[in-house]
């Protein structure tokens, strides 16, 4: 007769077998497209809806991930907005033009993220949970400084670049752009990846103009730098990606981390920011707050392939007028 102990012992072990399965197999294929409204255009203004794609990081052979993104183009997005880590092969830089061909037919803009410039590799999974991976991504950059672009251990990103850019994407790497969508004059600075220290906001710094409608701050990862940089030029909406929303969450209690220095209430989704908000949550935000969006993301480290709690997505918000 199997004692009782033996029995728990089986039941926790199926358990902990079965969510292994599920965050490793089920829940990382399980795309989620979020939906959210913005009141941050002045009155009487038409609406913009916003597509935010982030973090595909891409392996040619994931045919399910690749068919479900391009069919965000049937939204048809008055704008795109890719905030980075598309890549994960040294092979996927085709695969993924292919799988945004229909989004590159609309007005979109893009920034760099470390792994559009670095393949990925084998790690242990358990070093997402503290800071040690991106000091070893740190030191390849370092490395690979001054070295042969043709370097193995190093992405053709230029090739990513100009694939986006002639299909008429705008390049927001340490750059400042100005479109016009609906009608609107929209203003946008954005800088090359801050996880890597690859970002010179000083360059583009600016006081947002104010003849622009909406002045737009796009990064993949959401350091308070420039967060703070950013809203500190008045810019009223912000963008990014990287957290992959904490890739782990606890239900009840949330992320664990945030693979960078913002605190994980704002891991994922929709919140305020402004000059040295820190950790104060967004209920204590002032009248004049920016938004901030941040993308849990579509895919992860292939050698970290794992969700729980934290569905893949991309979001489609829409900018309305203040009330």
């Amino acid at each position: 007769m199997t004692s009782p102990l033996l029995r728990t012992l089986g039941t926790g072990a199926a358990l902990a077998g079965g969510a292994a399965a599920y965050a490793t197999w089920i829940e990382p294929r399980w795309f989620a497209l979020r939906r959210v409204e913005v009141p941050c255009l002045p009155a009487g203004s038409p609406t913009v809806r916003v597509l935010h794609v982030s973090d595909l990081h891409l392996v040619p052979r994931q045919h399910r991930k690749r068919n479900w993104v391009a069919g965000l183009a049937d939204l048809a997005p008055d704008l795109v907005v890719n905030t980075g880590d598309n890549l994960a092969d040294h092979a996927a830089i085709p695969a993924a033009l292919d799988t945004f061909d229909g989004l590159l037919d609309l007005p979109g803009l893009f920034v760099m993220g470390s792994n559009d410039y670095f393949a990925p590799r084998a790690k242990n999974p358990l070093r997402y949970l503290n800071d040690s991976h991106t000091k070893d991504l740190r030191a390849d950059e370092d490395e690979e400084e001054g070295q042969d672009q043709d370097d193995p251990r190093r992405l053709p990103t230029h090739e990513l670049v100009r694939g986006f850019s002639e299909r008429g994407w705008t390049n927001l790497n340490n750059r400042r752009a100005r479109l016009e969508i609906n009608g609107l004059d929209l203003e946008f600075v954005g800088v090359d990846d801050p996880h890597i220290e690859e970002d010179d906001y000083d360059s583009v710094s600016a006081p947002a103009d104010p003849s622009a409608t909406l002045t737009i701050g796009v990064a993949h990862a959401p350091y308070q730098r420039i967060l703070d940089a950013m809203t500190r030029d008045g810019a009223q909406l912000l963008f990014a990606g990287h957290t992959h929303g904490g890739q782990l969450q606890i239900p009840g209690y949330g992320a664990l981390v945030t693979n960078c220095d913002l605190d994980t209430g704002r891991v994922a989704g929709l919140s305020r920011w402004w000059p040295g908000a820190g950790s104060t949550p967004s209920s204590h935000a002032p009248p004049d707050a920016a938004w901030l969006h941040v993308s849990a993301g579509l895919g992860g480290n292939p050698y970290t392939p794992f969700r729980f709690s934290c569905r893949p997505e991309a979001t489609l918000l829409t900018l309305v007028p203040l009330a």
